[in-house]
C-alpha cells in the first residue's frame, strides 16, 4: 500500500487524465531544430590526466537550447574500440560534481556524459529573481507563459542535444546510447528519450520528477512542487495559463513517443515524486519496460538498483 498516495492496487491502473496537446510534436520539433541550426562545435579537454591516469576524462562544451554552451563530463574506459555511452542527468540542484564521482560505469566498460543543468551550478544561469511577480524558484519561472519558461524548455532541449553530443563523442558508438538519471535527472531521461527518437537505446529514470504535472503540483508534499503550488495560489486568475504550459513539458504525456528500452524505478513513499505520477508515466511508454518498486522506499532506491540498472544495461546494449 502507498503511504502518502494511492493504494497500490489503483496504482496498478491509474492514467494520466490531462489532455495532449494538438501540436506537442511539433512545438517541440521545432525547438529543437532551432538548437540544432545554432549549434557550434563540441570542445573537447582533457582533465587531471596525472590523477585519472588510463581513465579518460574531459570536461566537454555542446551546444544547447538557443545556442548556450552547455558543460558536462565524458569518461571512458581506456583503448580504441567503441563503447556504449550513457548521457546522465543530475538531480535538482545538484550540478554535475566531480569526475571521481562518475567512475563506476567507465570501470565497467561504457562511457558515459554527465550533464550539467543550466542554473543548478553551471552556466548559463537562470534569470535574477524579480519583484514583479516572477517566481522564487527556478521549476515554476516563467510558468505563465510557455515559450519563455524558463526551466522546462530550454533544459528539455539541453538534454536533447546532450544526446546528439554523446554520438559524436570520441570512442563513442552512435548506435549505442542510453540516458539516465534520478528525480529531476530521470525526468530528464523520459524527456530526451522521448524527444530523440530512435538514437536512445536505453532509458533509466529512478523516481522521476515533471511526470503527470497538474497532479503532482496538487499532491506532493515536498521538494519544488510545492513551492510552484503556492505560487499558482497568489495568482489564482493567471493558473490556467501555467496549466497550459505544463501540458507541453509533462514527461508522462512525452512518454507516449519513447522507443528505447526502460527501467523505471518508483518508492511508494516518495513525497517528492508523488509514485501516481510515476505509474502514469510508466503506464504512457508503450516500449519494452520494466518497473522496480521500492514498497517502503521514499525519493531515494535501493544501493542494489545499481546492480540491476548496470545488468539492464549489458543486457540491452553490450
Amino acid at each position: 500500500m502507498s503511504w502518502c498516495d494511492l493504494p497500490e492496487a489503483q496504482l496498478a491502473t491509474y492514467r494520466i487524465t490531462t489532455p495532449e496537446p494538438a501540436d506537442l510534436d511539433s512545438w517541440w520539433a521545432d525547438r529543437i531544430d532551432r538548437a540544432r541550426s545554432a549549434a557550434r562545435p563540441v570542445t573537447l579537454h582533457r582533465y587531471l590526466p596525472e590523477c585519472y591516469g588510463d581513465l579518460l576524462v574531459y570536461e566537454v562544451e555542446f551546444s544547447g537550447a538557443g545556442g548556450d554552451r552547455v558543460r558536462g563530463w565524458y569518461l571512458r574506459p581506456a583503448g580504441t574500440g567503441r563503447v556504449p555511452v550513457v548521457v546522465e542527468f543530475p538531480g535538482y540542484g545538484r550540478g554535475r560534481g566531480l569526475p571521481v564521482e562518475h567512475a563506476l560505469l567507465p570501470a565497467a566498460g561504457f562511457g558515459l556524459l554527465v550533464m550539467e543543468v543550466r542554473g543548478q551550478g553551471g552556466t548559463p544561469a537562470p534569470e535574477p529573481e524579480r519583484p514583479d511577480g516572477r517566481a522564487p524558484n527556478v521549476l515554476a519561472e516563467g510558468i505563465f507563459d510557455l515559450d519563455g519558461y524558463y526551466y522546462f524548455t530550454p533544459v528539455f532541449v539541453d538534454a536533447v542535444r546532450a544526446v546528439d553530443t554523446a554520438a559524436l563523442l570520441p570512442g563513442a558508438d552512435p548506435e549505442r546510447i542510453a540516458v539516465s538519471g534520478g528525480s529531476q535527472g530521470g525526468g530528464l531521461a523520459l524527456a530526451a528519450a522521448a524527444l530523440s527518437g530512435d538514437r536512445v537505446r536505453v532509458c533509466h529514470a529512478e523516481v522521476p520528477m515533471f511526470c503527470d504535472l497538474q497532479r503532482a503540483i496538487v499532491v506532493s508534499t515536498a521538494g519544488p512542487y510545492p513551492v510552484v503550488a503556492r505560487y499558482l495560489a497568489g495568482f489564482p486568475e493567471r493558473a490556467p495559463a501555467a496549466l497550459e504550459t505544463l501540458r507541453y513539458v509533462d514527461c508522462a504525456l512525452l512518454a507516449r513517443r519513447i522507443t528505447a528500452r526502460c527501467l523505471v524505478a518508483v518508492g511508494l513513499r516518495d513525497p517528492e515524486s508523488p509514485p501516481s505520477t510515476v505509474y502514469a508515466a510508466f503506464h504512457e511508454i508503450r516500449a519494452p519496460k520494466e518497473l522496480a518498486v521500492a514498497a517502503l522506499g521514499d525519493h531515494r532506491v535501493p544501493r542494489t538498483h545499481a546492480e540491476r540498472k548496470l545488468r539492464h544495461l549489458r543486457e540491452n546494449l553490450a
